[in-house]
């Protein structure tokens, strides 16, 4: 099983599945990188749309790690849906994640929007953090990210 799935069909996007495990991973590394270190050369906005990513991929962890397909897509709200619909309790912390998907597309290219501040970087980090925090707890200690 990929565990994704774009329009009604999965998406063969690799040879062998892909496993909650490594979207796990993928999430971590997103979450690395958005802590930073800001600076002259890297823009808040950026490590905002990692801390986006780090969010995306820890809740398509679960989703895989649940055994449920999920769309292809950016939108943490459609992906919280997803896991509400199939009984998965998603605390409020989690919901409030859902805000890091103006990062996914609207500053990741460069265009007309406010410069992102160290506050909202900040908060972004820490809305991502409890996302992939609440999923490792989530999906215990047989899903272990590098295996």
């Amino acid at each position: 099983m990929l565990c994704a799935k774009e329009g009604n069909s999965t998406v063969p996007s690799r040879e062998k599945p892909i496993g909650a495990d490594e979207w796990l991973r993928r999430a971590r590394s997103n979450l690395a990188r958005a802590r930073g270190p800001a600076g002259e050369d890297v823009l808040l906005e950026d490590l905002c749309f990692d801390a986006q990513q780090a969010a995306e991929k820890a809740l398509k962890a679960l989703l895989c790690g649940r055994g449920m397909d999920f769309p292809f897509i950016h939108d943490l709200g459609e992906l919280v849906a997803v896991l509400a619909r199939n009984g998965v309790a998603v605390p409020d912390t989690v919901r409030d994640a859902v805000s890091l998907t103006q990062y996914a597309v609207q500053t990741r290219y460069p265009g007309a929007y406010e410069p992102v501040s160290d506050e909202e970087w900040n908060e972004a980090v820490r809305l991502a953090a409890g996302v992939v925090n609440w999923v490792e707890g989530q999906l215990g200690p047989d899903v272990t990210p590098g295996k």
